[in-house]
């Protein structure tokens, strides 16, 4: 194989991505709501509860600490993108019709 031979991309190679990398605001919240379920659960001792409690309050804890990860960095993008857009606007408000500032 020569070194024409080889096909080059700017492409990186990422590994795949996690199973909650494509929920947005409302996944989040649904994460949220099935880990306080579970927990609920855990704690009335329902069918299907683990029988050390801590394993099910542990895992319970990852789905809602999941859950409000991917609503903060919602929230944050969210803020960010508004506070881009004001200052977009602030900018061309600020220019006069001669193209000065």
């Amino acid at each position: 194989m020569t070194h024409k031979d080889v096909e080059r991309t700017d492409e990186r190679g990422y590994g795949p991505e996690p199973w909650w990398a494509g929920f947005g605001g409302w996944g989040a919240v649904l994460l949220i709501v099935v880990g306080v379920t579970g927990a609920a659960w855990v704690f009335l001792r329902l069918p299907g509860t683990p029988d050390e409690l801590w394993t099910g309050y542990h895992q319970a804890a990852k789905v809602v600490a999941i859950g409000m990860v991917i609503a903060g960095t919602t929230l944050i993008g969210r803020r960010r993108a508004r506070a881009e857009q004001a200052e977009v606007a602030a900018a061309v408000e600020g220019t006069d019709h001669s193209g000065r500032a």
